[in-house]
């Protein structure tokens, strides 16, 4: 699991999640209302929404128009979640399961502690196959 999360609010909008998405080397942001999670968003959800005029000299104001638009319209919502305690396996199932890339993790208040990827899967795998060797 990845720790801490970075979380934006439902009516952030879409050029805040553009400046983290830029500044930061992750894939994924949890949306949260009075803490508790209600979405995930993407740097691919992003990518979909935004105008692909954006910086080019084609850009036009409807394109920058599309920086306005809210995190609430282009998020998924009510994601799967584990808790802490769920096992590495059960992440694993749940991948396989569903077409996500990316498992928030939650406490029993349904508030975001963590998330996982399938890099943090592997990075798991390999270490729990390095202390075998050993």
């Amino acid at each position: 699991m990845t720790t801490p999360v970075v979380t934006v609010e439902m009516d952030d909008s879409l050029s805040v999640v553009k400046d983290i998405f830029e500044n930061a080397h992750f894939h994924h942001l949890l949306v949260v209302e009075n803490n508790k999670l209600f979405g995930v968003l993407s740097d691919r959800d992003l990518l979909r929404a935004l105008s692909p005029n954006l910086g080019t000299a084609a850009e036009m104001p409807s394109d920058t128009a599309t920086l306005n638009k809210k995190v609430h319209q282009i998020m998924s919502r009510a994601p799967i979640h584990v808790t802490p305690g769920e096992s590495i396996n059960r992440a694993i199932e749940i991948f396989q399961q569903h077409d996500i890339s990316c498992i928030p993790v939650v406490d029993e208040e349904d508030v975001p502690v963590g998330i996982v990827s399938w890099r943090d899967i592997l990075r798991a795998i390999k270490i729990k196959n390095s202390d075998a060797e050993s």
